[in-house]
């Protein structure tokens, strides 16, 4: 990591990071700031049901978050993982045909907690309890279409890069609207 320090805000939060992560989900883009310049862009897809904050609602919620875990580092790429723990699999056609139902979470996940009460902290709306991630996806995923349970989906190649570039507790932020600059 660099040794620049960037200022990350949001309504009346104000945080000290070296980076940051911004989220639009109207233009399914995930930008990494460094000292308020944009360093690396990537494509996501977010929740098919939208955006939104409730329990069970599998919404992407909106706001401040910060990155809570890593997991994953050191896996292959197209590791498969269930409830935070790679199962040992390698995500090919041939698994998903013999679990077409699964929720496919791959190569790296980043966990994400909820910093705003009652928002997306707390009570029947918090993230980190509705285990919202950033987290790989087979590479055969239309990133143009919503489709996850409300996490935020990234091809493998750039969960990857992105991993390797935040630290735990990076702030993210997660709008709806599309970026103005």
């Amino acid at each position: 990591m660099g040794t620049t320090t960037g200022w990350f805000r949001r309504d009346s939060l104000i945080t000290m990071s070296k980076r940051s992560i911004e989220i639009s989900l109207a233009g399914r883009l995930l930008r990494l700031i460094e000292a308020g310049n944009v360093i690396a862009r990537f494509a996501i897809s977010s929740a098919a049901n939208g955006p939104g904050e409730q329990m069970d609602s599998e919404c992407t919620p909106r706001g401040q978050h910060r990155i809570d875990a890593k997991i994953g580092a050191g896996c292959p790429v197209n590791s498969v993982f269930v409830g935070r723990v790679p199962t040992g699999e390698i995500y090919d056609r041939a698994l998903r045909v013999r679990h077409p139902d699964r929720d496919w979470i791959l190569t790296r996940i980043m966990w994400l907690r909820g910093i705003e009460d009652g928002n997306n902290a707390g009570g029947n709306v918090d993230s980190k309890a509705r285990y919202i991630y950033i987290h790989g996806t087979p590479d055969d995923t239309d990133m143009s279409v919503n489709g996850s349970r409300g996490c935020i989906r990234m091809s493998n190649h750039d969960i990857e890069q992105l991993f390797d570039l935040v630290d735990e507790e990076t702030p993210v932020y997660i709008q709806v609207e599309a970026f103005s600059r």
